[in-house]
């Protein structure tokens, strides 16, 4: 393809985006260890690159949802919907498109911080969008309760310089840029209708050529209430002297890829389907980011609801017919297409080494792996790692007022389910303060319904317990079943997920001989993300010096692992 005929794809432009001598940005130290570290912890539960030529969908088989991604130089990156996860807007790293590595985050925390210090469930980034601009990286992103955000680096590993508030207000959501070759800039973005009062119209800003701030009230360039119902994710870009707007309709679950274009900015805009489901079993496949190859090839990446494995993502090749994207296979020929299982993989002039973003953890550095997020904005006080050790120490954290279960503790340690089966297993020694009882800490599957297996301590010593919760947002109190007294400090603790989700506690001793307990529970997604796996710490009372847990290591390995050992790492 011809880079100088399309503006604001998210690949590299001459009058706008960083040219190929740019694509040094992405060679950098930091990036360059990152990408090693995470390379070499491929997953051993699923891996798109079937090794032959060949990808399977999802290449992403995680709850990465609301994707949009670009290409600078010869390396691609991928941003998504945080929500209230910290830290927030994950950075992802490729350079086939089919390989990722997770290698940071755009945030640290959400903001405000106070308000983000407890769990916001469904808030937060809500569908950013991510693009190369004068040599720096910007992701832009709509909260639903305070409104548009900005955050730039000029390194995608960062640091990321603080957010900006683009445009304030209620309900703005799914924001993208467009830098025009004439220096003016655009922002186009959806509403939420139970904030703002109003949905399925998309509206476009003018905004400062720096892109830190709406200069007017904005237009609404689309109103999809008669054929596009639920019409947001919108992406802008510009392609031929026409203006486009990739935008998603019809539901998360069920809809459809809807593409806009117009010669004039501010409309009128045709529209055109250009996916959908077809006859294939991939549902709602739409909502994410038009990439092109160095090779010129074109791409779409979109996700997929899968219900408590979240929103996964796909690949899809597309071509232009017309002056139309057309997504998938278009078997019959009327430039509408649906989504492909396998297909041959992009041309990027090279082959690189398998990749996957990182799953298990050993906690043998001072960071924690880039795979875990706090449910909230964390404290300094809830974990250390000890590189020393080899360990993660978590503290007990005193439970909100008002307890009635984990919805509202801030202090989870979670991380995405990474395939349709796996077993997530880990070993810990817990030490609690003696003068306390109920610390607690433990192994938990996150989501409106969720079951957790822990150690709590009681006067005569610590104890293994089972608890599992429904309907937790409507605070329901916990139901726990004591399943017997500890003899050490050591315990193994698993839970093995299965094909719909279903989900088998279980726990040992020695590494070796695993208890089941429990019932059979059938993990649920959270508020608009998929459901979680990990660890927590906890107490009831409040006291200067908290009993911890120190965590050996956390292992995501097939479900055929039940049948093996583990034994300590040292």
């Amino acid at each position: 393809m011809n880079s100088s005929r399309f503006l604001s794809i998210p690949v590299l432009v001459a009058s706008v985006m960083c040219v190929s001598s740019c694509s040094s940005v992405a060679q950098n130290n930091k990036q360059s260890q990152a990408t090693t570290a995470t390379a070499n912890n491929l997953s051993k539960v699923w891996v798109a690159d079937q090794g032959n030529g060949t990808y399977k969908n999802p290449i992403l088989h995680a709850d990465y949802s609301d994707p949009d991604a670009i290409r600078v130089g010869d390396d691609f990156y991928m941003t998504s919907s945080s929500f209230n996860a910290v830290p927030g807007l994950q950075i992802l790293h490729s350079k086939d498109l089919v390989n990722w590595n997770l290698i940071g985050y755009a945030l640290d925390k959400n903001v405000p911080s106070d308000h983000f210090s407890k769990p916001q469930h469904g808030n937060g980034v809500w569908a950013p969008s991510m693009r190369h601009h004068n040599g720096e990286f910007y992701i832009y992103w709509g909260d639903p309760d305070f409104g548009i955000y900005m955050v730039k680096a000029k390194d995608p590993a960062g640091p990321w310089e603080k957010p900006v508030l683009v445009k304030e207000g209620k309900g703005l959501i799914d924001s993208s840029p467009l830098w025009d070759e004439d220096g003016n800039a655009y922002l186009v973005h959806a509403y939420a209708g139970s904030r703002a009062g109003i949905k399925s119209v998309l509206a476009v800003n003018k905004m400062n050529p720096e892109g830190t701030k709406v200069l007017d009230e904005g237009v609404i360039v689309f109103d999809g209430h008669e054929n596009h119902p639920t019409v947001e994710g919108p992406k802008f870009y510009k392609r031929d002297g026409y203006y486009y707007i990739f935008a998603p309709a019809g539901g998360v679950a069920t809809g459809w890829q809807l593409v806009l274009r117009s010669k004039n900015i501010y409309g009128p805009y045709e529209e055109k389907i250009v996916m959908d489901q077809g006859k294939t079993s991939i549902n709602g496949p739409h909502q994410g980011a038009w990439v092109d190859t160095p090779t010129g090839e074109d791409w779409f990446l979109h996700f997929q609801d899968i219900e408590a494995y979240g929103r996964v993502v796909h690949l899809q090749p597309m071509k232009w017919k017309d002056g139309w994207p057309v997504i998938g296979a278009d078997k019959d020929g009327d430039g509408k297409g649906q989504p492909v299982i396998t297909y041959k993989k992009p041309n990027v002039g090279k082959t690189y080494a398998v990749a996957t973003p990182a799953e298990s953890d050993e906690f043998d550095t001072n960071k924690l792996g880039l795979q875990w997020q706090w449910h909230a904005n964390p404290k300094a006080t809830w974990a250390f790692p000890m590189a020393n050790k080899g360990k993660l120490r978590l503290y007990t954290d005193q439970v909100p007022e008002n307890f009635k279960n984990l919805w509202d503790v801030p202090n989870l340690l979670l991380q995405k389910f990474p395939a349709e089966s796996f077993t997530a297993t880990t070993k810990l020694t817990f030490t609690p303060n003696e003068k306390l009882q109920n610390e607690r800490t433990g192994l938990v599957v996150m989501g409106e319904d969720y079951a957790y297996i822990s150690l709590v301590s009681k006067k005569d010593g610590m104890y293994v317990a089972y608890t599992t919760v429904d309907d937790a947002h409507k605070g329901t109190s916990e139901k726990e079943q004591l399943l017997g007294k500890l003899n050490g400090k050591d315990v193994y603790f698993r839970v093995a997920v299965d094909k719909g989700a279903k989900c088998q506690f279980s726990y040992s001793e020695d590494g070796k001989n695993f208890k089941p307990v429990g019932s059979t529970f059938t993990a649920v997604p959270g508020r608009w993300i998929g459901a979680k796996v990990g660890i927590f710490a906890t107490r009831q009372d409040k006291i200067n010096d908290a009993g911890y847990a120190d965590y050996d290591w956390f292992r995501i390995t097939p479900n055929t692992a039940s049948t093996t050992s583990f034994q300590s790492k040292k």
